[in-house]
């Protein structure tokens, strides 16, 4: 008797807009692929693993001063860095 197993199963998820586009946003940075970087988060997740990656990307980045002309200052540290993905 031939047995045949799969290797991969096809799913389908619901993610809230916001967190897709943090999702494909960090992918882009990574050069990776969205199901690269959901397969590994979902191992690691599985695995019981902590990564480098998890813990520093829920800090709070602070983000430096652009200096300007004439002593101004454009400060982005308030910027609605998701936006730009919209």
């Amino acid at each position: 008797m031939l047995l045949c197993y799969a290797t991969e199963v096809r799913t389908t998820i619901d993610l809230p807009d916001h967190l897709f586009r943090r999702t494909k946003a960090l992918a882009a940075v990574r050069g990776s692929s969205m199901k690269e970087l959901i397969v590994r988060a979902v191992e690691r997740e599985v695995n019981g693993e902590t990564s480098n990656h998890l813990s520093s990307s829920n800090r709070r980045v602070v983000f430096p001063l652009v200096h300007l002309r004439g002593r101004r200052e454009l400060d982005l540290s308030k910027f609605d860095w998701d936006d730009l993905l919209t």
